[in-house]
């Protein structure tokens, strides 16, 4: 096979696997994220009906296709039946009850979110008065999935303040909030989304279209166009806000026809996190290790190796600015 047709499979490859990866991580951060009791849209989940067409959409089968050969009326009655049992096993999937521990943790997941935005203590006694007293001896479970919802969806690290398991609080995780803004503000921060948007554009390597983000976002329940209980204006909090931050690049993709744009991560990014800390996230919330994504890896392993280098050279001229000063300065010998 000739070299560049190995190199465009390659190519098509690696896009095929990014969408892979993409979707993935979609699947696994929505299904980490418990679903409170109440009416609210929780962080990171689809609201109802998503995943249904859009008004207007074509369908799969044309109706002049259909129409192009006669049905049995048999034929006709076993179809209808069939769809009437698949809209009832629809049905009764959406009334499926929660499973109750996944409940809990999304009722305390709100309790969490309520008690950061008023700077309230977070006590393990008023979380469990949450609970019925049957739930006592199943709470160290429903704790570990609200912290893990809070982590995934807000980039916050439930901790304990002492080893004693009474009293904890919420301190940034990913490194893209510091606790400065942690400890000044009461608005719950948006940047919880950004580490997962940050690994879409890494697996789709090191930049990702504009189509490529809507659909992950899609996945977690986030729409362009609709407002979200907890980020807002998502296309703004994108192409704007983490832009002017230096979070994100957001260009015209050159040439595009028809006119396209692309994601990449900003100056920001690379100074506050790594490819390594975005790659242990999607190892974490695929509850997996960062090897099992070997092509990935190599590349985080490889920036890790020139960030130690690069800080070697910064340091050594400095230490040795620091000698040469100390040196002559010091009283010479006799």
């Amino acid at each position: 096979m000739p070299r560049g047709q190995k190199s465009k499979r390659r190519g098509r490859e690696k896009r095929r696997q990014a969408r892979m990866e993409t979707k993935d991580l979609g699947n696994a951060q929505a299904a980490a994220t418990p679903t409170p009791t109440s009416g609210s849209t929780p962080p990171g989940s689809p609201p109802a009906g998503a995943g249904q067409k859009p008004q207007g959409a074509a369908a799969t089968s044309s109706p002049v296709a259909g129409a192009s050969r006669p049905r049995s009326k048999a034929r006709g009655r076993g179809q209808v039946e069939e769809r009437e049992n698949s809209s009832r096993a629809s049905t009764s999937a959406k009334t499926a009850p929660l499973d109750p521990l996944t409940e809990k943790a999304g009722v305390l997941v709100n309790f969490l979110l309520d008690q950061f935005k008023m700077k309230e203590p977070i006590r393990k006694i008023d979380m469990l008065k949450l609970f019925h007293k049957r739930y006592k001896t199943r709470f160290p479970e429903i704790l570990r999935r609200a912290a893990k919802c809070m982590e995934l969806s807000f980039g916050l690290e439930l901790k304990e303040v002492k080893p004693n398991g009474y009293s904890y609080t919420l301190v940034s995780k990913i490194g893209l909030i510091s606790d400065e803004v942690l400890s000044s503000s009461c608005e719950v921060p948006k940047n919880g989304l950004l580490m997962p948007l940050l690994n879409v554009i890494y697996v789709n390597g090191n930049r990702a279209s504009e189509a490529d983000v809507w659909e992950f976002l899609n996945v977690l329940g986030i729409y362009d166009g609709k407002q979200h209980v907890i980020f807002g204006d998502p296309r703004k909090l994108i192409t704007e806000e983490w832009v002017q931050q230096n979070y994100l690049v957001y260009r015209q993709i050159p040439d595009s026809d028809p006119l396209s744009y692309e994601f990449l991560w900003g100056s920001r990014a690379y100074a506050e996190t790594s490819k390594m800390k975005v790659l242990e996230f999607l190892a974490k919330i695929s509850s997996t290790i960062p090897s099992a994504f070997p092509f990935h890896y190599a590349e985080a392993l490889r920036e890790d190796d020139e960030r130690a280098r690069a800080a070697v050279r910064v340091y050594s001229p400095a230490k040795a600015s620091v000698c040469s000063k100390v040196t002559s300065s010091s009283p010479s010998s006799p």
